[in-house]
């Protein structure tokens, strides 16, 4: 994983890099950063999820801390992520907790798993993970829209 800062105007951003294709964006300070324009047919490619997390573990072997949880998702089935979420998120407490996650991403080998889906959450002024969570208990599975 490598980290570099790169100056823009009025903001700096914190680039991570795990492979020579991949590139992850952060923006360090309180300035607004705007993405490139998407079109709603780029939006309906992407699949969230409602999910439960039904176990949360130490990974031991990430580069940085995280946890490694199995999510059930109703009928799409139970799958695994690696989520950087350990400032905020003690590991007994995360099962039975419901989050939201992108279901169609290809899956990714981080250390010895296989991630399957990528679970969603704010970066917030800390740069620590506040994960997105639906506002009452709904059945697992569902589309975000």
């Amino acid at each position: 994983l490598v980290t570099r800062l790169l100056k823009k105007k009025n903001c700096t951003l914190k680039i991570l890099q795990d492979s020579e294709d991949s590139e992850y964006f952060g923006v360090l300070n309180k300035n607004f950063m705007k993405k490139e324009k998407i079109t709603p047919a780029d939006f309906d490619k992407i699949e969230m999820r409602t999910g439960t997390i039904l176990t949360a573990s130490v990974f031991t072997k990430a580069h940085k801390p995280a946890y490694i949880l199995t999510i059930d998702f109703g009928e799409l089935g139970i799958l695994k992520s690696s989520a950087q979420i350990s400032d905020l998120y003690n590991v007994d407490d995360l099962p039975g907790r419901q989050i939201i996650a992108v279901t169609n991403f290809p899956p990714k080998q981080i250390a010895d798993i296989m991630s399957e889906c990528l679970v969603l959450g704010v970066v917030n002024a800390d740069n620590k993970v506040v994960l997105l969570t639906p506002d009452r208990q709904i059945p697992n599975g569902l589309l975000i829209s």
